[in-house]
């Protein structure tokens, strides 16, 4: 919103999203955490609240009257309101494209109909939509460069101090932003912190969830909890143990050396086996194309495994290779400016259209 809003001073942005989006301006209508939801089964459970909120969206973007929609990422919802804004006549623009190379890639036929840009922040997904699928889109790099980049990191000194740690060094634990995985992950990852006691496990708290949500967790002297702080805490961080998603990333490019965890309902990874047309689960293995960090999935993921993979990365031999790698996969990423080249290409369209 930032990157708009330095392209049209004037715009009017009203937006569904979360604390980031808020903090740089315009109307938050609603807050991400009421809209998601993971797995297969899960959201069969949700469906009456998904329904209920995509009435109110369609309520709200005809009361607010916009020249374009922008949607970012969340494809099962996002693609929904596409098709109902373009039978209006509404401009939309799509940022962080759906993983349709990942499955339903079928979903091709909606994204040429419904959305007039769409932009891509994975190399690979350049060539699956124009050399495979004939789809013009552009490439703007990833916004996690900028995000880090721009981020201002305090001291160990400091950091240490403010949160009450100790000196040992720290492995991170990001077990994700929604109560469902949190509750899935967090004591599994955790449940190996009695054989590392050299270390500190230190919980990064999503800024979504409250405190007493993680509270039962810090039953161990050896386990500690920060709050929204998750890139002071990766850029003082010796490894880490990160669920799959943005946060494997995240981690690459601080250059943590990272366990990747995941574990979802039985029922929603044996559809998940059956649809998923993927090598790995990782962003970092997927922009690779190769395992360059462990990802332990499903009955993969438990104590001794987790033991056994986190001793590995802590062996100076390992982390050299790691590291090596991290720095490859950022030179893939298409540098700084990502947020920017969107604003500047969606403000460009809309004075076009209104022409």
């Amino acid at each position: 919103m930032k990157a708009i809003y330095k392209e049209d001073p004037k715009a009017d942005i009203r937006f569904w999203g979360g604390e980031l989006m808020q903090d740089c301006g315009g109307t938050l209508a609603k807050h991400y955490r009421d809209l998601s939801f993971m797995g297969f089964i899960e959201v069969i459970f949700n469906l009456k609240t998904i329904l209920n909120n995509i009435k109110f969206c369609k309520k709200d973007i005809l009361e607010f009257q916009p020249d374009a929609l922008v949607f970012i990422d969340y494809p099962g919802f996002n693609m929904r309101i596409a098709k109902w804004a373009k039978n209006l006549k509404i401009k939309t623009h799509y940022y962080i494209s759906p993983q349709i190379w990942a499955w339903k890639e079928n979903r091709i036929n909606a994204i040429r109909r419904d959305v007039d840009k769409m932009y891509v922040i994975l190399p690979f997904e350049k060539d699956f939509y124009e050399k495979k699928h004939n789809f013009p889109v552009h490439f703007v790099g990833h916004p996690l460069i900028d995000a880090i980049q721009n981020k201002k990191t305090t001291s160990l000194e400091h950091f240490l101090e403010e949160n009450k740690l100790d000196k040992k060094p720290i492995i991170a634990v990001l077990p994700g932003s929604r109560k469902q995985e949190i509750s899935k992950m967090l004591s599994i990852m955790l449940s190996v912190a009695d054989y590392f006691p050299e270390y500190q496990f230190v919980i990064a708290g999503a800024p979504s969830q409250e405190f007493s949500f993680y509270e039962p967790f810090l039953n161990n002297k050896n386990i500690r909890f920060v709050a929204n702080q998750t890139y002071n805490l990766l850029s003082h961080s010796h490894a880490a143990l990160v669920t799959s998603g943005t946060a494997t990333l995240e981690t690459a490019l601080f250059k943590v050396p990272e366990v990747v965890c995941y574990k979802g309902s039985w029922a929603s990874y044996q559809i998940a086996k059956r649809v998923v047309n993927l090598d790995y689960i990782s962003l970092v293995n997927l922009i690779m194309n190769a395992p360059i960090v462990t990802e332990l999935i499903q009955e993969k993921c438990n104590t001794n495994n987790i033991k056994i993979e986190l001793e590995k990365l802590l062996e100076s031999k390992n982390r050299a290779v790691i590291l090596e790698n991290y720095s490859l996969l950022e030179t893939q990423l298409g540098g700084i400016g990502a947020s920017e080249k969107t604003a500047k290409l969606i403000v460009g369209e809309t004075i076009k259209s209104k022409a």
